[in-house]
């Protein structure tokens, strides 16, 4: 099967509401008939998607190691409303943009995870290294739970350059940092950003450090040293957010 396969509720229903012509074919569960289930039905139906009723053995087949909850779909390959280049998040560069850029981030469940918590945050691109990074998969797709479909993921070859390039458009680079003197709080967070986070124990890697404007720590009060990446993420992006919802109102 050549096509792009998405598991889960959250996944497929994202495809569903945003590209459902991309699907070629939508399995389920067959004897399924929660009221969950037959609201998906209901949306594929309307939108004339071919729904296949099969066994758990068929499903499993499909989706691999990805739980399925039921719902497997097929779609046409390369199928994405939110294919972007940096070209793309470069040309639209605001006062209000929020980029997330991760590096070194392998593995998928924690790249699905940034996407969704991307997505909450408002942020309009999650910027990766084409090396060095988890690619988008099903595994991925799952863990954002329709965030996948709203958020792009942009693979640079450079990560390093890209960061330039941003900030040669007005963008301010934020690293996260557990040595960092000052901590996300202390930042001016108010103009076009992005926040760049390494994976959990490895941190940024010294290039990627080197681009960053500004070095900051989240402040950890138990004895845990580090956060994993897709909360690191969220406290960074959140705290943006807050600091830009302040300055609006005053």
């Amino acid at each position: 099967m050549k096509g792009q396969v998405l598991a889960g509720f959250h996944a497929v229903a994202a495809r569903l509401k945003r590209a459902p012509r991309s699907i070629e074919a939508l399995y389920v569960a067959a004897g399924r008939h929660d009221g969950r289930m037959r609201r998906l039905l209901d949306g594929a139906t309307d939108a004339g998607v071919r729904v296949l009723p099969v066994d758990e053995q068929r499903l499993r087949g499909l989706a691999g190691e990805v739980p399925h909850q039921g719902v497997v779909a097929v779609c046409e390959a390369g199928e994405s409303k939110v294919a972007a280049t940096l070209d793309d998040v470069l040309g639209k560069v605001g006062p209000g943009t929020l980029l997330l850029l991760l590096d070194g981030v392998t593995d998928p469940r924690n790249l699905g995870a940034c996407l969704r918590t991307a997505d909450a945050a408002g942020a309009q691109a999650v910027i990766v290294p084409r090396d060095r990074s988890a690619a988008m998969s099903p595994v991925v797709a799952k863990a954002a739970a329709g965030a996948a479909e709203t958020v792009p993921l942009v693979a640079v070859t450079n990560l390093a350059r890209a960061m330039e390039e941003l900030k040669q458009e007005g963008v301010w680079i934020a690293g996260a940092a557990g040595e960092a003197e000052r901590s996300v709080y202390e930042l001016d967070l108010t103009g076009p950003l992005g926040w760049a986070l390494g994976a959990e124990g490895e941190g940024l890697r010294r290039l990627t450090r080197e681009r960053c404007d500004w070095l900051a720590r989240i402040p950890l009060q138990g004895t845990v040293d580090s956060l994993n990446v897709s909360v690191a993420a969220g406290v960074c992006l959140f705290e943006t957010q807050r600091q830009r919802a302040q300055a609006i109102a005053r």
